[in-house]
């Protein structure tokens, strides 16, 4: 069974980073696109990045440059997301999903995402 898992989450104070880490088991992970989004309460899922496992190309969504940074380690069936210089409004559930290359659109396997929360 394909699955995702997300992990590296936690309550951080603002300015502080954090390293999600989202790793695949199931499938072939590096033929796969692989995508971040965030939904913080009472708001809409939003995207932040993906990366093309196959050929190691990014994309992020434009609002998100910057503090973001996405990136992978096939050997190790991993993803990672690189969060800087958190604010409060970054509190939000994360999760990764398997996604379209081309555009990150996300296929519908989504995992119980990590919560990040950050004080201020």
């Amino acid at each position: 069974e394909a699955q995702l898992v997300e992990s590296g989450g936690g309550l951080v104070q603002a300015g502080g980073s954090l390293r999600l880490s989202c790793t695949g088991s199931g499938f072939t992970f590096d033929e796969f696109a692989i995508g971040w989004f965030r939904q913080a309460p009472g708001k809409e899922r939003e995207g932040i990045s993906c990366i093309d496992n196959a050929i190691g190309t990014t994309l992020y969504t434009a609002s998100m440059k910057g503090r973001f940074t996405i990136s992978g380690d096939n050997a190790l069936n991993t993803v990672y997301l690189q969060i800087n210089s958190l604010k409060p409004e970054d509190t939000a559930i994360y999760y990764c999903v398997t996604v379209h290359p081309s555009d990150c659109k996300p296929y519908d396997n989504w995992g119980q995402g990590t919560q990040v929360t950050v004080s201020s």
